[in-house]
């Protein structure tokens, strides 16, 4: 009996699903850490999309004792069936990555799994903190994002709309940042909402 169109689209969904889907690498001490399972390298031409999370997404997805991991997991999880239904071209606005490490992002990321008071006993040292960075980087939809022009400006924007506590100086340059490039940001952190920014998905712990 032939399928119906109905049955034949879910395959044909559970499929595509299937070949896009990738666990994030995780510290699990004794260290290990999941092999993707392909190689990318980002290419930074044509607009870009897609989504820049914040440094504790990043650590979240990274440490599974950390108390939002399930959290991040979850957001990862909504990424990769998005990009299964729209295809990554269609989910990223373009060839290329759709979720995007800055410098800012990378390096605190590195910093933060070398130190016992934010991951615990796990902490790795740095050529092991820098390995699991490596290994993002080499799952398919994820780039290392260049600083767009127009930056300082939206950042000199943010920083003079209101007084700026020093803390949230990193916080008005990711969002800076995020405008400039036309990324969603992500992140646990709630000071975010100062900045008004129309594209910014604040994750529930």
């Amino acid at each position: 009996m032939a399928e119906g169109p109905q049955r034949t689209g879910a395959r044909q969904r559970e499929s595509q699903t299937s070949q896009t889907s990738f666990n994030p690498p995780v510290v699990n001490p004794p260290w290990r850490v999941a092999e993707p399972s392909m190689p990318w390298l980002a290419q930074l031409a044509g607009p870009l999309s897609g989504d820049l999370p914040d440094i504790n997404v990043w650590l979240a997805l990274a440490v599974q004792e950390h108390p939002h991991h399930q959290a991040a997991l979850r957001y990862w999880a909504e990424v990769q069936v998005e990009i299964g239904r729209q295809g990554a071209d269609a989910y990223g606005g373009g060839a290329g990555p759709c979720l995007w490490f800055c410098r800012v992002t990378m390096l605190g990321l590195v910093r933060l799994l070398c130190q016992p008071k934010a991951v615990g006993p796990g902490a790795l040292d740095t050529p092991a903190a820098w390995a699991l960075y490596t290994r993002y980087r080499a799952l398919p939809h994820i780039g290392l994002l260049r600083e767009p022009e127009g930056c300082d400006d939206a950042l000199r924007t943010l920083v003079g709309a209101g007084s700026l506590p020093p803390r949230l100086w990193t916080d008005a340059y990711l969002a800076a940042l995020s405008l400039s490039a036309g990324l969603r940001l992500v992140t646990f952190d709630r000071d975010f909402e100062r900045f008004g920014l129309e594209r910014c998905l604040i994750l529930n712990c």
